[in-house]
């Protein structure tokens, strides 16, 4: 029987990427986690043993704690954190349960290391236009949400990344940049395991896009527009990126749930 504060994968996995998405939480212990180094997209690990020293970090928000079944540990520690003030969850069947539904998980050899004082840090070029844009927005959506990003000249880029220990990307000859017919945001989504169907055909219009092969998606072209107006738009680029990342949201939402949606004047109550 289900807890009453439990979610289901299939209603989690609606909310993942999204900007109301919830904080998640794996709790699996060490025999667990080293079965299965995989983590649900946007999902941290943290200790069941320890709990009480970080609940207080999420006073107030959202939470879905994953344990391996949904069972003793996320009970656990969902009730702890309810204590603490969260409003928090457990995901119901636990890892398990998202594993078997068949939905994307991330490998965990494919995320950098996290900074101190928390997050991933990432570099790229400034004035970014298309992937500059939507690889920052996928990594906070879908990877780390608590993500940042330092946008340098580009030739500073390699020299920024060593002395900051942050994630070089989108530019010739690191990990995470352009292969083949393949943008970087097409990189990241199928490195990750990022396998959702709405973010495929998300990623085939970014790489129209940034590749101008607009014939790939019809809205690529309409997204390149979108971008360099707001690369005219913003001066600072961490403003753009703030901006552009509502842009994404919208895009990704019409692709899970209104791409078949079709719009005319008459249909909508006008003269005919």
């Amino acid at each position: 029987m289900a807890s009453y504060n439990a979610i289901s994968p299939e209603k989690l996995a609606r909310l993942v990427g999204t900007p109301k998405a919830p904080v998640l939480i794996d709790v699996r212990d060490d025999v667990d986690f080293a079965a299965a180094r995989l983590l649900l997209p946007a999902s941290s690990r943290r200790s069941h043993t320890t709990v009480t020293d970080w609940a207080d970090t999420y006073r107030g928000r959202w939470v879905v704690v994953v344990c391996q079944k949904g069972r003793k540990l996320s009970e656990g520690v969902t009730a702890l954190l309810r204590l603490h003030g969260a409003q928090a969850e457990i995901l119901e069947g636990g890892f398990e349960a998202w594993r078997l539904a068949g939905l994307p998980l991330v490998p965990v050899e494919r995320l950098p290391e996290e900074k101190t004082a928390g997050g991933t840090l990432w570099v790229t070029r400034s004035r970014p236009k298309i992937d500059r844009v939507a690889c920052p927005w996928l990594i906070r959506r879908f990877v780390d949400p608590d993500a940042t990003f330092l946008y340098v000249s580009a030739p500073e880029v390699p020299a920024v990344a060593e002395r900051f220990s942050a994630v070089p990307f989108d530019i010739e000859g690191v990990f995470w940049s352009h292969r083949e017919s393949l943008c970087t945001f097409d990189v990241m989504v199928e490195e990750f395991g990022l396998s959702f169907p709405a973010l495929l055909q998300l990623a085939r219009i970014v790489r129209g896009a940034d590749t101008d092969r607009h014939d790939i998606e019809p809205q690529a072209a309409g997204l390149l527009a979108v971008s360099l107006g707001l690369s005219r738009m913003y001066a600072d680029d961490l403003e753009q990126l703030e901006a552009g990342m509502l842009v994404y949201d919208a895009l990704y939402r019409w692709a899970r749930d209104a791409a078949d949606e079709k719009h005319d004047w008459v249909s909508h109550g006008g003269r005919k």
